[in-house]
């Protein structure tokens, strides 16, 4: 199914309606929700017509669903299942029992929400997160709100876990309800029907919209109380600077049972939270629809502090607060852990609310880490609604358990692909526009991890992020490496896109071929305050983050042959080359204590791709061998044992091999990649 093209108008229709309502966040969340359509298929054993269902699958988004997301199944065998369903007690067997019902392979694999798409009577039905309904769905008096605010058009469902039971009582409520368009479901959500598509989906905006409406029409000006004196936003640079300096150590708390990336927002619905006197109260509650905790876990880590409270005060106060939480959330387990709950999946928060700050969120990638905090925003509006209306009342604490370690989500975690080799690692490559730099970037990124490309020439550094991938894989900064102030900002540019930093590639060079005599001072400190001043700085702001994260890390000096290999009119280049090659000795010796590796690499000229080559050295270096420019690649390769061009790319490889877990035990090394030139064996 997944490469053809849609065939039946009725799955056509049913992605069309599920693109526009999953790609407004106030309709739904990512992942969240989902849709169906039921329609006349062929089987292609009998050749006559059968009553199909297609609904989204497990793990989709709507907003980019495609066909292959879809799951089809065969409505009559589904419904028969009514028939033997075992009672709530054995709920989780039918999901297995799903797999018999499927039309021919059956497309993506069916959601636990199949049920209350199959057994509804109604052609289309949409079940969507948008935080107006949850609002009125986690309301204390939810109930009567749903009344008031909707007539006999939407019925309540009392909170039930999603299920083939919950898909039994909303068909039984449409039954006993004809004139409903649609549901709220308790703790959960919203349900929506119609006859045709543009029915359910006009449902479904109308029980959004009216929701909207009534909470503004009816909503307390102030749900989340008076302002908290002290905890007013800081302004938008100091709050940047601030969320940067906290990074590394909220790092740490995040990643202390496994290393996680980070996203930072100082979004206003956060900001505004934050400063409210209720603040403290409810983000206790923790959140409530299904899909936000079990991104964002129960409840987030809340710093007590007000916003011009000092780095290292608040980081004090951090690791306390972290203390506590880890023993609440381990506690929480405990309570309700039975012999057959999944094991716990880590107790370090996902969420981190800094008052006048903003909010960091964590996950295994940069995308789960955006989602996450995406998620907590709609709990915060969902919040807001329900207090504006009533008391914010979310399920309870035992239910809440039995969803995030529900068997059916180990059981999609299980599904998930092996992470890559350096899946969770944040790299720092400088001078990666062009050459090796770049090379090393797209290696590093292709392996799993995030990428900040650093560089001189800010255009072409967002230009090659692009080419890697979106802004949850690789983006683009300015830095002059020759600047304090410059290689500062460029990390902490890294600390708020992805969080931290783990691996740090000093690249940024460039070369100039004279003689000593011809060498000026000025072309002496050109060459030295970008290379070995250059390094001196990115790997001293990089160190301070990493000590500070305890998850070690690896720092990365392109270094050269000439660092060992003593060639004609080279004097400034290979001296600062032989600096930054005894800085990799200096650091390994004294970052190893903190678990940091540091290595370099030293490559031969390569002359393919590289911004050095191109900028004037290429033609000077074939004159002093007295061979053609477009030549100097090959001749470079006939002096090698191996006889083999150096390529951008064999330095990347290399920088992977450092970095990974292969050569964990590794440190103060220097690997040669130079096809093998005698004159510069490291002794």
């Amino acid at each position: 199914m997944g490469g053809m093209s849609v065939t039946n108008p009725v799955a056509e229709e049913l992605i069309a309606r599920s693109n526009r309502l999953g790609s407004d966040p106030r309709n739904t969340n990512y992942a969240g929700g989902n849709t169906s359509a039921k329609g006349a298929g062929i089987d292609p054993v009998t050749g006559e017509s059968v009553e199909l269902l297609w609904v989204k699958g497990s793990g989709g988004d709507l907003g980019t669903l495609t066909e292959s997301g879809l799951a089809v199944l065969r409505l009559d065998r589904l419904r028969s299942l009514v028939g033997v369903y075992p009672g709530v007690g054995r709920e989780d067997e039918m999901v297995a029992a799903f797999d018999y019902t499927l039309h021919g392979k059956g497309g993506a694999a069916p959601s636990i929400d199949t049920a209350m798409h199959g057994l509804v009577d109604a052609a289309h039905v949409d079940h969507l997160h948008p935080d107006s309904g949850i609002a009125f769905a986690t309301a204390v008096d939810g109930e009567a709100l749903t009344g008031a605010a909707f007539g006999g058009r939407v019925v309540w469902v009392p909170w039930r876990r999603p299920g083939f039971q919950l898909g039994l009582d909303i068909a039984a409520l449409r039954r006993e309800s004809p004139g409903a368009v649609g549901a709220i479901l308790g703790g959960h959500g919203i349900t929506a029907w119609g006859d045709t598509s543009e029915e359910a989906e006009a449902n479904s905006l109308w029980i959004i919209e009216t929701a909207a409406a009534y909470i503004d029409q009816h909503g307390r000006s102030k749900p989340f109380g008076t302002v908290l004196t002290g905890y007013e936003a800081l302004e938008a640079g100091e709050r940047r600077a601030k969320a940067a300096a906290l990074a590394p150590h909220l790092r740490a708390i995040a990643s202390t049972d496994r290393a996680q990336v980070g996203h930072f927002t100082d979004a206003d619905v956060v900001l505004d939270f934050l400063v409210s006197s209720e603040h403290p109260r409810l983000a206790a509650l923790g959140t409530s629809c299904p899909d936000h905790f079990l991104r964002t876990k129960v409840k987030p880590l809340v710093l007590d502090l007000p916003a011009d409270a000092s780095v290292d005060e608040s980081v004090a106060r951090l690791e306390v607060l972290h203390e506590q939480y880890r023993a609440d959330y381990q506690a929480y387990y405990d309570r309700h852990a039975s012999p057959e709950s999944p094991a716990i999946r880590g107790a370090d928060p996902a969420i981190i609310l800094i008052p006048g700050v903003g909010m960091f969120s964590y996950g295994a990638n940069k995308q789960t880490a955006r989602v996450a905090g995406e998620f907590y925003v709609n709990a915060i509006n969902v919040m807001r609604g329900a207090e504006a209306l009533s008391t914010y009342a979310p399920i309870d604490e035992g239910e809440k358990f039995r969803i995030e370690y529900w068997a059916l989500e180990e059981a999609k975690l299980a599904r998930l692909p092996k992470p890559k080799p350096l899946a969770g690692r944040i790299a720092l490559v400088t001078g990666a526009a062009s050459g090796i730099g770049k090379a090393i970037a797209t290696r590093l990124a292709d392996e799993g991890a995030c990428v900040v490309i650093a560089d001189l020439d800010v255009e072409k550094a967002q230009a090659a992020a692009a080419e890697i991938g979106n802004t949850d894989v690789a983006i683009g900064v300015v830095a002059n490496v020759t600047d304090e102030g410059a290689v500062q900002q460029a990390v902490d540019a890294a600390l708020l896109a992805f969080g931290g930093l783990d691996l740090v590639v000093n690249n940024a060079g460039l070369s100039l071929s004279k003689s000593l005599l011809e060498t000026t001072v000025a072309d002496w400190d050109l060459q030295h305050n970008v290379m070995a001043k250059g390094s001196f700085l990115v790997s001293k702001a990089a160190a301070k983050v990493l000590i500070e994260q305890k998850l070690g890390g690896d720092i990365v000096y392109i270094s050269s042959k000439n660092s060992v290999f003593a060639g004609p009119n080279n004097i400034a280049y290979s001296a600062t080359k032989a600096d930054q090659a005894h800085q990799v000795r200096l650091l390994a010796a004294e970052l190893g204590e903190y678990g940091v590796r540091v290595n370099g690499i030293n490559p031969d000229g390569v002359v393919r791709g590289s911004g050095i080559f191109a900028g004037g050295w290429g033609a000077k270096r074939a004159a002093v061998y007295g061979v053609p420019e477009d030549e100097l690649g090959q001749y470079y390769a006939q002096r090698t044992l191996l006889k083999r061009e150096v390529l951008p790319e064999h330095v990347a490889n290399a920088v992977f091999v450092l970095c990974s877990s292969d050569l964990d035990h590794t440190t103060g090394l220097h690997i040669p990649v130079d096809a093998g030139v005698a004159a510069a064996f490291l002794r």
